[in-house]
């Protein structure tokens, strides 16, 4: 008789796993509902364990390498929009089954499983991701909880989902702005490195045996050539130590604060890492004021997400500014760390009573000027990275020409 391997729960909401024998799968199903357990999965098995009660049980080793138990920030992207789509034609419980049975990574079906039993439990949608807090962060539940006490649910998961891939995006422009210069410096680097270690030895070699005082640019290249060709070593060691002790220093609070103050002021990247930051916040704000969530809310859940400890403070100011009574323009404005655009248009949405809407705006304008300021400084970039490269490997030629001209003066002289 067929054996059909399955996951369900028990009247107490515990997993159950094993495998059922049955002609057929509804007659597998029967089964089990005569046990009364819930079906979460079913599917055709080979009669031993089941293909999940084996994974639990096999040797770690024996195991696919899981570097994270959460979801992504992709993986849960994806999720949200799934969800946002079903929720509108089917019930909720039973679209978290279908989403966690067509997930091909055992991690994320696992996590989707849990947030799943949660509800099939009883529980609100918010209150069972709380089981996974790192897949789940507090913003997203508190939007969640929104949704279902507004009655809005899918509405709301389809705001989620805009607002992710909207991030998504920007991550994406990050990583793309950053990968051409950093992978240029990195070849840059390799090859000065190759020539002062493996080209420039062998030449000067050829320089020993001719008993006259070499140009000062020709020995200052043979120091650190010799230097490089010998005490590579020391200088890795150095260099980790430095990157140890400014990770170490950064678990400071006090130096972490100044640190990132620091970094603000600078004139390229501290502009858009300010201007990044105020367009996340202004459209988290608006999706969350278009969700009926309180401002003070939304700003408190995302002054704890904000990684750059001056804006985090900033943005903690600003919430407490406004618990107080004040106005969020006001408090942008006070806080002084914020682009002017934002808080004019912030300004301007409280005036009209359109604060998500302004909001938007602002965040759409500011991603706009993040996308040519960026492009700007890319192809102002490149263009001195190449020259940068140019003029090194240029003093080493000369530093290696100069004594064969010298020679030469002399056999003619």
């Amino acid at each position: 008789m067929p054996s059909f391997d399955y996951l369900a729960l028990d009247t107490a909401g515990r997993e159950k796993r094993g495998t059922v024998d049955g002609e057929t799968e509804e007659a597998a199903r029967a089964r089990l509902d005569a046990r009364r357990l819930y079906v979460v999965r079913i599917a055709p098995g080979t009669g031993g364990p089941s293909r999940a009660a084996a994974n639990d049980t096999a040797p770690l080793l024996s195991r696919s390498v899981e570097f994270r138990n959460h979801l992504s920030a992709k993986e849960l992207t994806l999720f949200t929009r799934q969800l946002s789509t079903l929720a509108d034609v089917s019930p909720l419980e039973e679209a978290l089954r279908t989403i966690a049975m067509q997930a091909e990574k055992p991690r994320v079906r696992r996590v989707l499983e849990s947030v799943h039993a949660g509800v099939v439990e009883g529980q609100r949608l918010a209150r069972a991701m709380e089981r996974e807090k790192k897949s789940f962060p507090p913003l997203y539940r508190a939007m969640i909880a929104a949704g279902e006490g507004s009655g809005a649910l899918p509405s709301i998961l389809a705001r989620l989902a805009d607002l992710q891939e909207r991030q998504a995006e920007v991550r994406g422009k990050v990583l793309t702005a950053l990968t051409y210069p950093i992978m240029l410096t990195v070849v840059a680097i390799a090859v000065v490195f190759a020539l002062m270690i493996f080209v420039v030895p062998q030449v000067i070699e050829q320089f020993d045996s001719v008993g006259q005082e070499l140009p000062l640019l020709t020995r200052i290249v043979i120091g650190l050539s010799n230097f490089l060709a010998n005490w590579w070593w020391v200088l890795l060691i150095v260099i980790a130590l430095a990157g140890f002790g400014l990770w170490r220093a950064l678990q400071n609070p006090d130096f972490r604060l100044r640190f990132d103050r620091r970094v603000l002021r600078l004139p390229l990247i501290g502009r858009l890492i300010r201007d990044l930051h105020a367009a996340r916040m202004a459209r988290t704000l608006a999706t969350m004021i278009g969700s009926r969530l309180p401002v003070l809310e939304g700003l408190t859940l995302t002054a704890k997400t904000v990684r750059n400890a001056a804006q985090r403070e900033a943005s903690e100011e600003v919430a407490e500014a406004v618990r107080q009574g004040g106005s969020l323009s006001a408090a942008l404005r006070k806080a002084g760390i914020f682009p002017p655009l934002l808080v004019y248009m912030a300004s301007s949405g409280e005036a009209s009573g359109q604060l998500d809407v302004m909001l938007e705006r602002a965040a759409d304008y500011l991603e706009r000027e993040f996308d040519a300021f960026t492009s700007a400084m890319l192809s102002l970039l490149e263009p001195v990275i190449i020259i940068v490269m140019g003029v090194i490997v240029t003093l080493i030629v000369l530093a290696i020409l100069l004594p064969i001209l010298q020679l030469n003066t002399l056999a003619a002289a």
